[in-house]
């Protein structure tokens, strides 16, 4: 039997009802099964008809000290090879292809895709592929929700004590989703223009990082009256990220710089007024 879903109507209600989507439709639903045990084949890029759970090796997942911090570095590219609901009927859950995010890979290890920090479920380092899975919460608030077989998104596991601090702290909590306004060339760069929320705005000052798409970037311009602000790309980062592969009106993720919001509860909690005194 047929089953379709739709994540864009979780915008709309917490349980969505089941219209039909072109990247969730002919999906056959297998009895639960305990994937969290099990490596799941990859399917082809161009088919979402079928989940199939054929055990190939048992993983335990193991603890690890540092899980979720990031370096907005992209490692490298991958492409969603699945998109469907998750065996459970708990959510849904997103294959992807890659190879260097595999190294050394454990069940239950963070990985960034788009700069969201998400966990890992299944993985196969012979058909070079991993799953992760996506609440309907995860959904509304980035825009994994654009996502569809065959596009690629930008990956990066979580840092280790030894690793090296490339671009600026990334949690992997996306704040919030920008609407790319313009592109446009100047030589071999790229001039993009975001807009979002004032809410988010506030925090994005020039020359300021800012994590797009899970990527460390240095904002340029904060053009308040029209809620955006702009990055340049050199021709090195188009070639091993996601955005420039993005057109106008597509969203992006964005994370603010962590310690705006650290310096704008210090000020409102009163705590700059209690040194002064003390």
């Amino acid at each position: 039997m047929a089953i379709a879903f739709s994540i864009t109507s979780l915008y709309r209600i917490p349980k969505p009802s089941l219209p039909k989507s072109p990247i969730f439709s002919n999906l056959v639903h297998i009895p639960t099964t305990k994937t969290h045990l099990r490596i799941t084949p990859s399917l082809t890029s161009t088919s979402l008809s079928l989940f199939t759970t054929l055990p190939i090796t048992k993983c335990r997942p193991r603890s690890t000290t540092i899980r979720s911090l990031f370096t907005g570095i992209v490692e490298e590219l991958g492409e969603v090879k699945q998109l469907g609901a998750s065996a459970d009927g708990g959510g849904f859950d997103m294959k992807i292809g890659a190879k260097t995010v595999l190294e050394g890979v454990h069940l239950g290890d963070s990985i960034a895709v788009n700069g969201t920090c998400l966990t890992v479920t299944e993985f196969d380092t012979q058909l070079e592929d991993f799953t992760v899975g996506l609440s309907p919460e995860t959904l509304r608030k980035t825009s994994l929700i654009e996502l569809k077989s065959g596009s690629l998104v930008n990956l990066e596991r979580a840092v280790q004590p030894t690793s090296r601090m490339g671009g600026h702290f990334v949690q992997g909590h996306v704040d919030g989703t920008g609407e790319i306004v313009s592109m446009e060339a100047e030589e071999d760069s790229l001039w993009i223009k975001v807009k979002t929320a004032k809410s988010l705005l506030k925090y994005i000052v020039p020359k300021g990082f800012i994590a797009v798409d899970g990527t460390s970037l240095t904002v340029v311009d904060v053009f308040d009256d029209e809620d955006c602000f702009n990055f340049m790309l050199v021709a090195y980062t188009q070639k091993k990220v996601v955005i420039p592969l993005k057109k106008v009106g597509q969203k992006v993720n964005l994370e603010v710089d962590i310690l705006g919001k650290y310096v704008e509860r210090l000020l409102s909690s009163g705590f700059v007024d209690s040194i002064k005194v003390s």
